[in-house]
């Protein structure tokens, strides 16, 4: 059967979104109040999550809330809460730092975290490193790439990040679009296997790193 007309599609779950910020005397939530509209920066970000890692017959729908909160911690951000309602803790004093460059960079993490709202996790087994290199590869492909960012091999594909998030584009532009995915797709209701990248590109996990290292040390000569 042909997949239905593009203007019968079902259009993106945009969820309730809700701002709460600790500290409005702190200057990183001056800088960020005056970088980005919270709503539409959210949207963009759920916005990001569905276009790279579903389509819209498969996009989920159990989000209903997606609570940010901006406070001042250590680190950059976290994301938590349950299957409906999620929250996004985003340092406020991370937000100083990155004053430079604070509306790319607000939006590029808020990507990354929106990302863990709705990816699935192969029953909670899915290798810590693939979770957070998904979710820089959504924001790899959403375009909110830090300056310091640049692709590497190393000894391991799965160290997260950046760094995974490069092999993860590398293995979509290799195998064609839709491979993350598909990747992902696979995790929704079974445990993790690497064998999923042999379905998915032919070749096992490891062999894949192999290759893309080789052709990193091959454009650096």
């Amino acid at each position: 059967m042909p997949p239905p007309p593009a203007e019968q599609l079902p259009s993106w779950h945009i969820p309730n979104f809700i701002l709460k910020i600790e500290d409005l005397d702190h200057e990183g939530a001056s800088i960020f109040l005056e970088n980005v509209k919270p709503r539409e920066a959210l949207k963009l970000a759920v916005e990001a999550s569905y276009t790279w890692l579903y389509t819209p017959l498969t996009a989920p729908r159990h989000v209903k809330t997606i609570t940010l909160v901006l406070r001042s911690i250590d680190g950059i951000a976290y994301t938590c809460g349950s299957h409906e309602d999620k929250e996004i803790h985003f340092s406020l004093d991370y937000i100083t730092g990155s004053a430079s460059r604070a509306s790319e960079e607000i939006l590029g993490v808020l990507v990354h975290e929106v990302v863990h709202c709705y990816q699935y996790n192969a029953l909670d087994t899915c290798p810590d490193g693939l979770i957070e290199g998904i979710a820089d590869f959504v924001r790899l492909n959403a375009g909110y790439v830090p300056p310091h960012w640049r692709p590497g091999g190393g000894d391991k594909w799965e160290v997260g990040y950046d760094t995974t998030a490069y092999f993860l584009d590398w293995v979509e532009r290799r195998c064609g679009s839709g491979a993350i995915r598909k990747l992902n797709a696979f995790m929704k209701d079974r445990e993790y296997d690497p064998k999923v990248f042999l379905a998915i590109a032919g070749d096992s996990v490891d062999d894949l790193w192999d290759v893309y290292c080789h052709e990193l040390n091959e454009g650096e000569e």
